[in-house]
């Protein structure tokens, strides 16, 4: 992640923190997915980290392709990682 990259999805975070769970999961494209939706390479990762005892993850939307990924405990967003080319969990492409 470069520096800028690293401004932007800051930036973006924090427009966050004004909006409440229902504005933004869902609309903005963010939402929950559960662990057996992700790649095998993330849950593998989530493994090996000790993050793998929950049943749901959030995606966080910050650009058309990147993700911020984390577990959501109440009002918090434990981030785990920036996922910049929606990898973890790749959406189908509409019309194919």
């Amino acid at each position: 992640m470069t520096s800028q990259e690293m401004r932007d999805v800051l930036t973006r975070l924090g427009h966050f923190e004004s909006m409440t769970w229902r504005e933004i999961d869902g609309p903005g494209g963010s939402h929950g997915v559960p662990f057996g939706n992700l790649v095998k390479k993330a849950r593998d990762r989530l493994v090996e980290i000790h993050q793998d005892d929950v049943d749901e993850y959030f995606s966080l939307r910050i650009t058309a392709r990147g993700r911020v990924w984390g577990i959501r405990e109440e009002h918090v967003l434990r981030v785990l990682w920036w996922d910049p080319r929606h990898e973890v969990c790749p959406s189908p492409k509409k019309h194919t």
